[in-house]
């Protein structure tokens, strides 16, 4: 049987059906299993686990209608099955499933805007559940696609190569970062598409935060992000203004990962290095406003949510259409409003 993954939508939800394929490997150990992916960080996740025979990066946005097309041409009838991971409700991803030509073709029945996503372009369908964590969804997808029933729920998967390792190693000695230090992460960036950049808490709280963390805890702090999010990181450090402070700039994302394990907590914004940290085991402490918590927690981690929980909240769900906010006082109050004492509280129960 080969069966191809498809995985458009990004790093974090390409971490999240990790615990799926795992279960789909165990149950078709002779499959041919293949990922189609946009984003590099999303190849590097794959390309380090087993499970996958190959990984192809493709990035559909770049490349535009006619190369798309033409590639995905190359790709039709090779499969006997496919699948759109969860959450991908969008058209394009939709029509990528059905042009690829598989007898079988998987996705999720969204309770919002399926139809005009070409949702019935897809054979094999699993319903939408606004309870159930996007991890259970994959599991359940795989589940339709085999007709198997599975008993297991794994942690994600993010092997760190034992190269990534030594390099993490001489980095934390050339910047004296003690084995008994308390050393904290912090990732204050997150996806920018569709408006959710309105997600992230403030620049100058983080900062904030991060002065108290070191004045109080004498704690280290490390600033990770992806090249795009140099200048924010920058921006936190410079605010800090302390030598306790490291910007991560590596060159991948699994070099910067490997920097990550050393991390005694992880406070984040939900992003996509909220799932890293929860795949490395770490403690997370999860900043999260509009988004729906039973989707996206962080998956199998000890972990704690600071949010305000407004009578509003959740009103990100999975569909094309750009975050907003409908409040007519302050508007994305679930993170303005966030304070700095909130999250040191959560953070501190850690150390």
């Amino acid at each position: 049987m080969k069966i191809l993954v498809i995985t458009l939508s990004g790093i974090g939800d390409a971490l999240m059906f990790t615990p799926a394929l795992g279960l789909l490997r165990k149950s078709l150990p002779d499959a041919e299993i293949n990922a189609l992916v946009m984003y590099r960080g999303a190849k590097e996740i794959y390309e380090s686990n087993p499970n996958f025979n190959k990984v192809i990066h493709f990035n559909f946005l770049e490349e535009g209608a006619f190369k798309s097309l033409k590639f995905l041409f190359q790709l039709r009838k090779k499969y006997d099955a496919s699948m759109n991971v969860y959450p991908s409700n969008r058209k394009e991803y939709n029509l990528i499933n059905f042009l690829i030509g598989a007898k079988k073709r998987a996705g999720v029945v969204y309770l919002r805007k399926n139809r005009s996503n070409l949702g019935f372009l897809n054979n094999i369908r699993v319903l939408e559940n606004d309870n159930v964590h996007n991890v259970l969804t994959n599991i359940k997808l795989c589940e339709a696609l085999i007709g198997k029933k599975f008993s297991e729920e794994p942690p994600l998967e993010f092997p760190i190569a034992n190269e990534e390792n030594k390099i993490a190693k001489k980095f934390l000695e050339d910047n004296r970062i003690f084995p008994d230090e308390k050393v904290i992460g912090f990732h204050p960036g997150c996806a920018t598409l569709k408006n959710h950049i309105k997600r992230r808490w403030e620049p100058e709280k983080f900062a904030e935060l991060g002065k108290k963390l070191i004045a109080n805890h004498s704690a280290r702090i490390l600033i990770f992000g992806g090249p795009e999010e140099k200048e924010l990181k920058d921006q936190i450090s410079s605010l800090i203004n302390s030598d306790k402070v490291n910007v991560i700039n590596a060159e991948s994302l699994s070099k910067s990962s490997a920097i990550m394990q050393r991390c005694n907590i992880f406070v984040t914004n939900d992003s996509s290095q909220m799932h890293i940290a929860a795949a490395l085991g770490l403690k997370v402490v999860a900043i999260i406003g509009p988004t729906n918590q039973n989707y996206i927690h962080p998956w199998k981690t000890e972990h704690h949510i600071v949010s305000l929980n407004l009578d509003c909240s959740p009103c990100f769900f999975y569909s094309p259409t750009p975050l907003i906010c409908n409040r007519t006082d302050v508007k994305f109050k679930c993170i303005k409003e966030l304070t700095v004492d909130m999250v040191y509280a959560s953070a501190i129960k850690y150390l």
